[in-house]
């Protein structure tokens, strides 16, 4: 039998700017990153499954184990997309050491290629002590889901000069200190655009601007699978919610309708239905 060729898995070389932009969402479970691993470039285990799985109000309750068990199983479930996992609020603000110790066993125990943490130029240091120690980093600046509780809610930055100014200076601290992309949430499209622009490493939107590098969504809210608050920025291609309402209705009926199971769904009867 002649060996199938495995495809070749991403790594952040592949993640580049360029004419076609990159293509990334969210996953955390293995069956649905293996749906969404022919179609993209990057599969994000966002620190978002704290509301998505675990239906927690923010992302602040996700914790080192919730992102390695989710993390493992997207490894597991995808062949070629780069996996980049989020590392959850409080394992690596405190230090550059408490960063690089909880970033190595993100990446030893789910196989990911890279990590993702959120934060500005106070966090560059720390972007600069894992690069320099083999941790491949993504930077998350802009609208920073892990600061609500500091900043009063989920608000989109850039608004004013002075907002416009911090997100720059962040975007470029970050890039600067060794970050191979760096993500933009929730900030306004021309200073997401001179952002882009700006900068040598690929510029990941969500609620951005068209001129980034790439774009990334929850799926759950691209594929209309979470019921909570769907934000302005995204766009929804399906209506799985609807689907599995729909599905879960009928199925219920025909339970209480006792045509469910039938003799085609049960043991040692469908020989005697088909003999007649």
């Amino acid at each position: 039998m002649a060996n199938v060729e495995q495809p070749r898995r991403r790594t952040i070389r592949d993640v580049t700017k360029g004419e076609v932009p990159g293509v990334w969402l969210t996953a955390y479970t293995a069956p649905m990153a293996s749906m969404l691993d022919p179609h993209v470039d990057v599969l994000l285990v966002g620190d978002s499954l704290g509301m998505v799985v675990y239906g927690l109000p923010d992302t602040l309750g996700v914790s080192m184990d919730m992102m390695i068990a989710h993390g493992a199983a997207v490894v597991r479930g995808s062949r070629q997309a780069l996996v980049v996992v989020d590392m959850p609020f409080g394992s690596y603000q405190e230090s550059p050491a408490q960063a690089f110790r909880n970033a190595a066993r993100i990446m030893a125990e789910t196989g990911c290629g890279a990590v993702k943490l959120e934060g500005g130029v106070e966090m560059a240091p720390t972007v600069s002590f894992l690069a320099a120690r083999g941790i491949p980093v993504c930077g998350h600046v802009g609208l920073m889901p892990q600061a609500v509780k500091a900043t009063g809610g989920f608000r989109t930055q850039g608004r004013d000069v002075e907002q416009a100014s911090k997100v720059r200076a962040d975007a470029h601290a970050i890039a600067g200190a060794g970050a191979f992309a760096i993500v933009l949430e929730g900030t306004v499209e021309p200073v997401a655009r001179e952002i882009t622009t700006g900068l040598d490493v690929p510029v990941i939107g969500i609620g951005a601007s068209p001129a980034c590098d790439g774009q990334v969504l929850v799926v759950d809210d691209m594929i209309g699978a979470f019921g909570g608050f769907t934000p302005r920025f995204v766009r929804r291609y399906a209506d799985v919610g609807g689907v599995i309402d729909d599905a879960a209705a009928r199925y219920a009926a025909d339970v209480r309708a006792r045509s469910f199971p039938g003799p085609a769904e049960c043991f040692g009867v469908r020989r005697q239905i088909e003999q007649g």
